[in-house]
Parts: structure tokens; C-alpha cells; sequence
């Protein structure tokens, strides 16, 4: 496993290592130094037929059966079988150390020798593969992802028993160390954006990353832009069609979500299951999701437009009972919309943090409280109500909830654009939105494709999927060699 490390007590654990490069003893000494205040670290004495051995390892990763299994009983009756086995570590090699037994590895120090050996005995209690409470489907598997590195690996192995399927780990981070995995198909494979992509996970410095959201902003082309510009899935499926495709997936330990690099706006809107569906339900599922992304950020928008600046445009009767509605109501409707999206907001993010058997509870009666005590009032008028309702529901149809957030953040961007300049200053904002996705890269990728197509085939995937007999082409985002 390839490492990038980068930690600010380099200068300190250079003159320790140059230090203690005399003596595989005072390493060992230095190994207790370092495990000082660390009640977890266990260093065990123990007499063998090759002398006194020192068992060094975390008790918090390891299980005692697992000890007992592959240490303690080959220590007492097959040593050398351990001998060959284990990885022998330099004794200069502190730092190396010092990551095995982090990792979850057993070190054995042979004082006769001055020999060390790592044993991978990693066994510390991973949550069982179950089914994903965020991306759950009718039809297909039902599996998803898990917080372990190694099991999720295994999960796509299961699907991809090819020798072609690639993963490379790699480890970075500055205080602490963080394992990536990068997964791909060996033979489709495009090799400048797996070059690419190295290369930006090489230049990351960052002292925490809790979670693959958190690494995935660090290597997004435009960090600026509210736009999610990679794909982001607990699935194993998900991921096996990608790589069949000739993408690339980045996998983390302690993560349960996996990336896929590059990805289009389209394939935002998209899931799994639509290619279980039949064609039709499938393309009238997309459909929806597509056309709901601009349907979410124009509704009430609209409403300001046309009750503020072009009353024109509505019809008669519908224009009075806008007006009756209104008619108690003393703010402009810029104000009046402002206010109950922050107050939908505000609704939102409570149910979310409150626990899961009254955050649904709060936030169906909380609305439904609020919204009629404001109607009430006079506060906002009934068919606002509705208008903020059906937007709050449409914001919800992307698969990818990263994308319902931007779907909120750029809804207010045309709402102020509206109460300021009516249907132009909506025109303008629709305008930017365009040439702001036309202009975004996924790893260097035109992120509008296939609406910007490197194949005319693309076509056949797009807002509209064609049946799985004329799929047989790869995306050109990718530029697959051989697709």
C-alpha cells in the first residue's frame, strides 16, 4: 500500500528515527515512549523457544480470540511458522511501527534477534452489511456499503470477478493517516483521468478527514460552485455499473459512501433501479426528477414575478383570487415568500435533528400548525402555502441529496432576482445557472454531457432511456480507449 503522508512532527520523528537507528532495543524503548498515557497499548513479555519475545498491540482492535488464535499458540508450539508468515519491519522503521499497531496489527520483538514482525490481526467489531436507509429501491439488491474499507471492497469483487478490476490504497492526511482506496476497470480505464486523479489526492492537506463528503471537495475541479460535481453512492450496484462504464470509484475506510469520478448533471437525476425499470417507467421517473430540479427553483419565484411586476400574465379569475388571498396580508411578496421558505427551512432542519421517532412527528404537525396560525394571521396567503409545499416536494426528487441541497440553496438566489427585477431578473438568473454548468469540469470532464455529447450514443442515456438492447455503448465521459 502506497503512502502520502505529510505530518507536522516530520523534523521531530526524523531526529527520533536517526536517534534510535542504533539499536532495535532502544526502538523498542521508544515504542513505549511513544504509547505513553495510551492505556489501550499493550506490550506483553513472553518466553519462547527463540527466547523473550514482546507482544506489542491495541486491545481496542483486536479481539482476544483472535490474540490467542494467531499469536499466543503459534508463539508457543510453531514459531517459525509466525517467522514466515510475518512481515518483518526494519527496527529503524519507528514510524512503521507505530501505523501497524494503530492499524490493528500485532508486533512481536525478538530481544535474541533484535527482529521485528507484524501479524494482521485486526478484528475490532464492524457494523453487518444491511440495507441503505437513504437510496432504497423497490426492485435490485438490497445491500449497501458499510463504515469498513475492506468490506466494502469485497462487496463490489463479489459483482466484478475480473482480474481487470484494479484497487490501489493509498494513505494521506497530515496528523493522521487515512486509507483511499481507487478502484477501476484495468482495461477501459481512462489513464490521463486516473493520472488526474492521483494527482490531486496526492496535493491534499488537510489534518481531519472524517468522512469520503469531506475528501471529495478537496478534489472537485470548481470548490466554489454549489454544484456537486461527483457522484456520491452507498450501493454496491451503483458503483459496479460505473466501473463497467470505464469510471473510477474512490472508496475510504470508516466511510459507508464511495465517489465516482467524473460524472455529468445528468447523472444526478438518474439511479440504479432506473435500469431495472422498463424503459418507459424509467424514462418517466427521469423526467421527473429533471424537469422537477427547475420546477423547484421557478414556482415561487413566479409567484413574486408575476403578483409584483406582470399581474398581466395570470388569468382573470385567477388574478382575484391571488388578490383575495393576499388581501390581509401587509408584506410584498418577496417578504411574504422569504419568510415561509426560511420557516419550511427552519422545519427541515429541526425534524433532522431531532430523534427519529418525533423529528417526523414535529415536522408534519409543526407545518401544519404554522402554516395555518401565518394563513390566519394574515401573514402569507393560502395559495403560497401550497406553492411552498409542492416546491419543498420537488426539491426532494433528486436521487442525489446533495443536489436537493443546491435545489434549496439557488431557489433564494431566484427569488431575490425576481422581487427585484420581475421575469427579466428571473431570465438573467436562469441564464447564469446555464452558463454556470456549461462552464463546470468533473475532473476535467464537460460536466453537461451529454447535453455537450463526445458520442452521439449518449443520447440513448440521457433524460430519455432508451431500452438496454441499444446501451451497449460506454459514455463518452469517460473516454474509454476501448468504449
Amino acid at each position: 500500500m502506497k503512502k502520502i503522508i505529510r505530518t507536522s512532527s516530520g523534523k521531530w520523528r526524523k531526529k527520533i528515527n536517526m536517534k534510535y537507528s542504533s539499536s532495535a532495543q532502544y526502538t523498542l524503548q521508544l515504542l513505549h515512549l511513544l504509547s505513553d498515557n495510551s492505556d489501550d497499548i499493550v506490550f506483553q513479555k513472553k518466553l519462547t523457544s527463540e527466547g523473550i519475545v514482546t507482544i506489542i498491540y491495541s486491545k481496542t482492535l483486536i479481539d482476544i480470540m483472535t490474540l490467542q488464535a494467531i499469536v499466543l499458540v503459534p508463539l508457543a508450539h510453531s514459531i517459525h511458522q509466525i517467522q514466515q508468515t510475518a512481515v518483518q519491519i526494519e527496527y529503524n522503521q519507528i514510524t512503521e511501527l507505530e501505523n501497524k499497531i494503530n492499524a490493528g496489527y500485532t508486533i512481536l520483538y525478538f530481544h535474541e534477534t533484535g527482529q521485528y514482525l507484524a501479524l494482521d490481526t485486526y478484528s475490532a467489531p464492524d457494523r453487518a452489511v444491511s440495507e441503505t436507509e437513504i437510496e432504497s429501491t423497490v426492485i435490485g439488491p438490497q445491500d449497501s456499503f458499510t463504515e469498513s474499507l475492506k468490506t466494502n471492497i469485497s462487496l463490489i469483487r463479489r459483482r466484478i470477478q475480473e482480474h481487470s478490476l484494479k484497487n490501489e490504497n493509498i494513505c494521506i492526511g497530515t496528523e493522521n493517516q487515512y486509507e483511499i482506496s481507487i478502484m477501476y476497470m484495468d482495461n477501459i480505464v481512462n489513464r490521463r483521468l486516473l493520472k488526474k486523479l492521483k494527482k490531486r489526492l496526492q496535493h491534499i492537506e488537510s489534518p481531519q478527514l472524517l468522512d469520503i463528503a469531506m475528501l471529495k471537495q478537496f478534489i472537485e475541479d470548481n470548490p466554489l460552485s454549489p454544484f456537486p460535481q461527483y457522484y456520491m453512492t452507498a450501493r454496491p450496484d451503483t458503483i459496479t455499473h460505473y466501473l463497467l462504464d470505464g469510471r473510477i470509484a474512490l472508496l475510504m475506510d470508516n466511510s459507508q459512501t464511495a465517489i465516482i469520478c467524473p460524472t455529468s448533471f445528468f447523472e444526478m437525476f438518474t439511479t440504479i433501479e432506473d435500469y431495472y425499470n422498463r424503459w418507459t417507467t424509467a424514462t418517466l421517473l427521469r423526467s421527473l426528477r429533471f424537469f422537477g430540479f427547475f420546477l423547484t427553483i421557478m414556482i415561487t419565484p413566479m409567484y413574486i414575478s408575476t403578483l409584483t411586476f406582470h399581474p398581466e400574465l395570470l388569468p382573470y379569475e385567477l388574478l382575484l383570487n391571488l388578490q383575495e388571498s393576499r388581501s390581509r396580508v401587509p408584506f410584498p411578496p418577496l417578504f411574504e415568500v422569504l419568510f415561509i421558505e426560511l420557516i419550511i427551512e427552519i422545519l427541515r432542519e429541526a425534524g433532522s435533528r431531532m430523534p427519529a421517532k418525533v423529528g417526523q412527528t414535529i415536522g408534519i404537525v409543526g407545518g401544519i400548525v404554522i402554516g395555518t396560525a401565518a394563513v390566519e394571521a394574515g401573514l402569507i396567503s393560502n395559495i403560497l402555502i401550497v406553492l411552498v409545499a409542492t416546491s419543498a416536494l420537488l426539491s426532494f426528487l433528486p436521487p442525489f441529496f446533495l443536489m436537493s441541497n443546491t435545489s434549496r440553496l439557488i431557489r433564494y438566489f431566484f427569488i431575490i432576482a425576481a422581487g427585484t427585477f420581475g421575469l427579466f431578473g428571473q431570465m438573467l438568473a436562469f441564464a447564469w445557472l446555464i452558463i454556470h454548468l456549461l462552464s463546470l469540469r468533473s475532473l476535467g470532464e464537460p460536466y453537461m454531457a451529454p447535453i455537450l455529447p463526445r458520442k452521439w450514443t449518449d443520447l440513448f442515456n440521457s433524460v430519455i432511456r432508451f431500452p438496454l438492447a441499444f446501451l451497449k455503448e460506454r459514455m463518452g465521459i469517460s473516454k474509454s480507449p476501448k468504449g
